[in-house]
């Protein structure tokens, strides 16, 4: 399957991803995403992309800010800043999720509170992270 030309035809795929860069909104196992071909004129701070690195794989991360003609992307279990990311480089937007069965829009208010006090918290969410996964663990 071809994620980038099926996103480029106007599909909306279910992906499920594998890595913790997403984690605590996404875990790998569990969550599935929706993505569907981005607008690039409509992408602003807090929207989660599909993009691909320079020469390397699809990754989803979410837009910590936007600069020019360029976007700078960082995942929710990171704080370090990846970019300059080009228009180019972007092949989707998420625009929902799934969790146990229950789709979840990213128009959801209780999601869009989540991304914006999340995309805030940026320096220490780490630290926020491995405290919850520490907290789950137990329970």
């Amino acid at each position: 399957m071809d994620i980038e030309k099926l996103l480029e035809q106007g599909k909306c795929l279910q992906i499920q991803p594998r890595g913790y860069s997403m984690y605590p909104l996404i875990v790998p196992g569990r969550d599935g995403v929706f993505v569907e071909k981005a607008e690039i004129d409509h992408l602003k701070p807090g929207d989660v992309v599909l993009f691909r690195r320079k020469g390397s794989i699809l990754v989803l991360h979410r837009i910590c800010k936007k600069k020019n003609n360029a976007f700078f992307l960082v995942g929710d279990n990171q704080k370090e800043i990846e970019g300059p990311v080009f228009p180019e480089q972007i092949k989707g937007k998420m625009t929902g999720m799934i969790r146990n069965g229950h789709r979840i829009s990213t128009r959801n208010i209780i999601y869009i509170i989540y991304s914006k006090v999340w995309l805030f918290l940026r320096p220490v969410r780490p630290l926020i992270s491995r405290r919850i996964h520490s907290i789950r663990k137990r329970l």
